[in-house]
């Protein structure tokens, strides 16, 4: 039975009960009795975003659709915690299901940045070489931390950076080493150019040579435990890796193989997308042994409700139940955008902030609303919307739709209906 004030709700959840509460208080509903690791398995949604949660279950309605989950907070109070689906072929989506990311873990990645820049441990002005000496070879001594957070590095390009097989991408400090030494590409100085996956590894070896600790720590310390969020992982734990969703379909570029599409499209005015991943890219990101390697613009790996937390707080001036992760000003500046000029890797405009990107909540020319946060390749990703309090984070196996796996509107679809629902609460 689905029942919301005694009516039958179709399209919602199994067994979901929905009833009139508190306003921010979500309904439990749809507990798994599977023994799980310490993970709530007790599914809710608030009243007022039944239609959302009805949304979110029709994505899932076949095994081929694979599954997903879906984390809303609404001023810092938890109203959407639900998944569907399935994690691999006869295995349901659960409560501890995580899946990978793709770029989603940008957001992740940029806000440690932040929190440095506002302890005055590091400069968005400053040249990153002042952090990172080697990083000044081939040019790039005026490069600046900013310039890094708004993809105007000119480090785009992981296509022939190391010599040998894709694998070599699993070995991080080689990777990042390559970076340090590599020569920018000429038009970083009049605009942005995406860095998929080298992002990550610029943004983790800030992080360590100003902190003095690795990347995975400093997540770990500052984000995952302050606020009970442990599935924001980069390198993630043996124990736990049963629990990743298979990623589906195989990744395709051009409607063919990787490689060759990618190939093909190095010939158009597409040429820089296809730099950015290294040939192979589609086996490795499957390899299992990516799950050991630290890729801060491409591996990471999450669970809704991790995500969902951390943008709560970037949504809730900073705080989510009384751990603070920046400052209001600091959310303030890190949201604003600094680029607005066509990327020339993505070929057309992208309102990139300091470290994350504006979100519209639809297809427009408009300027962006106040939403700010990252979208991953497949369909993945989280914002946070500090004038509505709105935080929204979604994750899946499924990549993209029938036409393409590098993406849909499947986020966007939600987030739009999510914006609309605070916009009115």
């Amino acid at each position: 039975m689905r029942t919301c004030y005694g009516r039958r709700i179709a399209g919602v959840l199994p067994d979901v009960t929905v009833r009139k509460r508190s306003p921010y208080r979500p309904v439990p509903c749809a507990r798994w009795h599977a023994a799980t690791m310490g993970v709530s398995t007790t599914q809710s949604v608030d009243r007022r975003f039944v239609r959302l949660v009805a949304v979110f279950d029709s994505l899932f309605r076949k095994p081929s659709h694979g599954g997903g989950a879906l984390s809303v907070y609404l001023h810092g109070e938890p109203v959407v915690d639900v998944w569907a689906g399935y994690a691999r072929p006869g295995v349901p989506w659960t409560a501890e299901t995580v899946a990978l990311g793709f770029s989603t873990g940008k957001g992740v990645a940029s806000t440690v940045i932040h929190q440095l820049v506002e302890r005055g441990e590091l400069d968005y002005d400053t040249a990153v070489a002042e952090y990172w000496p080697e990083f000044a070879a081939a040019g790039k001594a005026h490069i600046t931390v900013g310039d890094v957070l708004t993809h105007r590095a000119g480090l785009h390009r992981l296509r022939g950076l190391l010599p040998g097989p894709a694998e070599s991408f699993l070995d991080d400090a080689a990777v990042t080493e390559a970076l340090a030494a590599a020569s920018p590409d000429p038009r970083h100085r009049t605009t942005s150019g995406y860095h998929g996956i080298s992002y990550g590894h610029l943004a983790a070896e800030l992080v360590r040579r100003v902190s003095g600790r690795e990347f995975v720590d400093v997540v770990r310390t500052e984000l995952a435990e302050p606020l009970d969020a442990e599935e924001l992982w980069f390198r993630v734990p043996p124990e736990h890796r049963h629990r990743i969703a298979t990623t589906f379909p195989r990744l395709r570029a051009a409607g063919m193989d990787w490689d060759r599409g990618s190939d093909l499209l190095t010939r158009t005015r597409f040429a820089a997308a296809a730099e950015t991943t290294p040939r192979g890219f589609a086996e490795l990101i499957v390899d299992p042994r990516v799950h050991d390697s630290v890729m801060p613009g491409v591996n990471g790996v999450f669970s809704a409700r991790a995500l969902g937390r951390l943008y709560a707080a970037l949504a809730n001036k900073g705080e989510l139940e009384g751990t603070r992760v920046l400052d209001p000003d600091s959310i303030r500046r890190a949201a604003t955008r600094q680029v607005f000029t066509p990327d020339y890797v993505l070929a057309f405009r992208i309102p990139w902030a300091l470290g994350f990107h504006g979100v519209p909540m639809k297809p427009s020319k408009a300027d962006p609303i106040s939403a700010f946060g990252h979208f991953g390749l497949g369909g993945s990703g989280a914002f946070a919307d500090p004038e509505t309090g709105l935080s929204l984070a979604f994750v899946t196996n499924r990549l993209g739709g029938k036409l393409t796996p590098l993406g849909d509107a499947r986020l966007t679809r939600l987030g739009t209906i999510a914006h609309n629902i605070a916009k009115n609460a």
